[in-house]
């Protein structure tokens, strides 16, 4: 059984109906104390970073999470939820008051911190942020099981201001918007995505079916 973490903050409909496509049965998960029952796990989300983890840790998420990626299960974070697997990140909260709005640590599962789009290349007339819409991917890691059967150069559907750094040393895709940067991310068990499989039609269909048949 796949589980689609709730934690006010994910797409979730999206999600499970991309893997009822491919297949696949789905389910949201609403308890922290459900995710032991779990055969592989979903961390998905929209939104700041700092929300995201406050609700996270509200809910009593994090251990949990923690927990079942020591178990060696499978488990995808899309997005959000990709971010959320680092040390921390630069965005600072949209739902805190000003005074309550520094930097939380993030699940610390990756090494290395979330920063925002910057440079020349953005600024009045130049690209914008968000990223947002169609790029392409530049595959890295031929081996990576959740990319099977794509080649470089195929298309996914980005929505972020924020990103890994392009030196992340799990990365297995890379992709460029006014510089490179970390499109996603496999180590050992643990799999990310900076973009939204379930809206990236065959290519993310074909990763979600890839991620719901890992043995």
């Amino acid at each position: 059984m796949i589980g689609i973490i709730n934690y006010g903050m994910g797409n979730l409909r999206s999600v499970q109906k991309a893997f009822e496509f491919v297949g696949a049965q789905a389910v949201v998960v609403d308890r922290p104390e459900d995710i032991p029952n779990m055969d592989r796990l979903i961390l998905p989300g929209v939104g700041a970073f700092n929300d995201a983890m406050r609700h996270l840790n509200d809910a009593g998420f994090v251990a949990p999470i923690r927990e079942f990626v020591a178990s060696g299960k499978p488990f995808l974070g899309i997005c959000l939820g990709m971010q959320l697997l680092f040390e921390g990140s630069d965005e600072r909260a949209v739902e805190a008051e000003a005074s309550d709005a520094e930097s939380l640590p993030g699940l610390g599962l990756l090494q290395g911190r979330i920063r925002a789009f910057a440079g020349p290349a953005f600024g009045a007339g130049k690209l914008k942020i968000p990223h947002m819409g169609w790029n392409t991917l530049s595959l890295e890691r031929n081996d990576d099981p959740l990319l099977q059967g794509l080649s470089s150069n195929c298309s996914v559907y980005f929505v972020h201001g924020y990103h890994a750094s392009a030196q992340t040393l799990s990365r297995s895709a890379m992709c460029d918007y006014g510089g490179p940067f970390c499109a996603t991310v496999w180590k050992d068990n643990l799999w990310a995505t900076q973009f939204h499989p379930e809206k990236s039609q065959r290519v993310g269909l074909t990763m979600l079916k890839n991620f719901a048949t890992l043995t």
